[in-house]
């Protein structure tokens, strides 16, 4: 199918790093189903240093470089590390004035005004509650009594946190980048996220303030927060985040990797030895590159679908992974991880075949 992934502007970026990262996306086109191969790109750049003209300048610089193998029925990119909504606008108008013709599906991720989609800023969270919604049933948990801790509390830790409290469950703990609150009690994510908003600062959600005042709760830093005794985790802040240093120590039953790659191949063994539940990032938090494909659907049908739409059609199919890559580790005796990635190599290996590729 036409290939999926993300632009970064890093000053890491690497040839090797793109090439992991595209097949990555391929993967989790696959896993999820969606009629996407995997792409990726990026611009070897300490974007913060840029002024707002060369942001713009580089950006259309990258598409007068690249519009030949980009389209929306060849490669179809969409924002990654420090890329947003309006460079991405800037890259469609590039390619648009380039080709002479309105092409809005060449690039997903745009501002909803500009022909993005609409739930695209939960849709990755959206999707690990769909998983976890289908993980609970399988473990026979109830949500009140699940308790949760987030590592992360960006878009996609703030907004599974949210999501979870609504559903009932017990969130016990929260972090970001500078640290977390830990109360076995439960915490309102709702009040915190709402709080960290205004203020724009970490120190009046987690040292002072309303929220704060409001509630007794223990500092934890973010190594402790991942050794908690809960039910389920959620890493949704960096990879590399459980390794063999501290694997051993993790309390949780389940984890469920909203973050890419928060998992080392070497925590995973260790986890899967003392039988604690991996929902793979692969499968986790491929609700927002699906809802990148209804952008780019929306796009090429010239049609607008509402939140209420974009989310009817995203739980089947995360429902309908979960439960492909759950019956597959269960028949196979292997974890979700391996069933997650055997299932998609088999669905890319059929596509290649109907395309003569072997």
């Amino acid at each position: 199918g036409v290939y999926k992934g993300g632009i970064r502007y890093h000053p890491d970026v690497s040839k090797d790093e793109v090439k992991a990262l595209s097949f990555w996306m391929a993967i989790k086109c696959a896993v999820v189903n969606i009629p996407m191969g995997g792409g990726k790109g990026g611009v070897i750049v300490h974007p913060k240093d840029l002024s707002d003209g060369e942001l713009e300048r580089l950006s259309r610089g990258y598409i007068k470089k690249m519009w030949p193998i980009l389209g929306s029925h060849i490669d179809v990119p969409a924002p990654d590390v420090y890329t947003n909504a309006v460079i991405m606008n800037w890259m469609r108008e590039e390619f648009e004035k380039i080709i002479g013709r309105p092409d809005p599906g060449v690039i997903t991720g745009k501002p909803v005004e500009q022909g993005g989609s609409e739930g695209r800023g939960t849709a990755t969270a959206q999707g690990g509650m769909y998983c976890i919604i289908e993980l609970v049933k399988k473990l026979g948990w109830t949500p009140s009594n699940t308790t949760v801790a987030v590592q992360g509390f960006g878009n996609a830790g703030a907004n599974i946190a949210k999501l979870l409290h609504q559903l009932g469950y017990k969130v016990v703990a929260v972090s970001d980048s500078q640290g977390g609150i830990y109360r076995p009690a439960g915490l309102d994510p709702e009040s915190i996220d709402k709080v960290k908003q205004e203020s724009r600062q970490l120190k009046a959600v987690y040292c002072q303030g309303s929220v704060c005042e409001m509630v007794e709760h223990e500092r934890v830093s973010n190594r402790q927060l991942l050794e908690l005794p809960v039910d389920l985790l959620i890493p949704a802040a960096l990879e590399n985040q459980i390794t063999s240093e501290n694997a051993a120590d993790i309390k949780a039953k389940a984890i469920v990797e909203l973050a890419n790659g928060p998992t080392t191949p070497e925590a995973d063994e260790i986890l899967r030895e003392r039988d604690i539940h991996i929902v793979p990032d692969v499968l986790a938090n491929a609700g927002g590159v699906t809802v990148s494909y209804f952008e780019w659907e929306q796009n090429v049908k010239g049609e607008h679908w509402r939140e209420t739409q974009v989310r009817q059609k995203l739980e089947p199919i995360m429902v309908n992974a979960f439960n492909e890559a759950w019956n597959f580790k269960e028949a196979r005796g292997v974890t979700m991880r391996t069933a997650a990635f055997a299932l998609a190599v088999e669905r890319i290996a059929a596509a290649m075949k109907r395309r003569g590729d072997v």
